[in-house]
């Protein structure tokens, strides 16, 4: 299943020490979908192609293989931690291309739509708004 896993950068960098998990806490801030694939309904589960656009322009590009960490090495390491439950979700990671990353920074804005596609599984669209936790950079 795809996912967007967004972060509020004001929240996660405000303090002393940053609070990433905080900054990705707010409602509506992790949505998943539209669909689930079991693994057996894809060709190569361990190489998918992940693809990130904001307004159309491809911001990440990348594929499951370069991950740092593969999904069964993910699960593994999680699951030693703490148990793993039915309807657990385990959002693995980004390519490279998030927009504090870059030069200059990019963020979110109100009124873009953001695309999520993972090769074999499909296309997760949703049209950003200002609610809770949103905030301009730089305020």
């Amino acid at each position: 299943m795809a996912g967007q896993d967004l972060s509020e950068r004001t929240v996660q960098l405000a303090g002393p020490v940053p609070q990433f998990s905080l900054g990705k806490s707010f409602p509506g801030f992790g949505p998943t979908g539209p669909w689930l694939v079991t693994p057996d309904e894809l060709a190569d589960r361990d190489d998918l192609r992940l693809r990130c656009s904001v307004e159309g322009r491809v911001l990440q590009d990348g594929r499951t293989r370069d991950m740092i960490f593969s999904v069964p090495e993910l699960v593994a390491r999680i699951s030693a931690v703490c148990p793993m439950l039915p309807g657990d979700l385990i959002f693995t990671g980004t390519p490279s291309g998030v927009g504090m990353g870059r030069k200059p920074p990019e963020f979110l804005r109100p009124g873009t739509t953001l695309v999520s596609a993972i090769e074999g599984v499909g296309e997760l669209r949703n049209a950003l708004i200002a609610g809770p936790g949103f905030s301009q950079p730089g305020r």
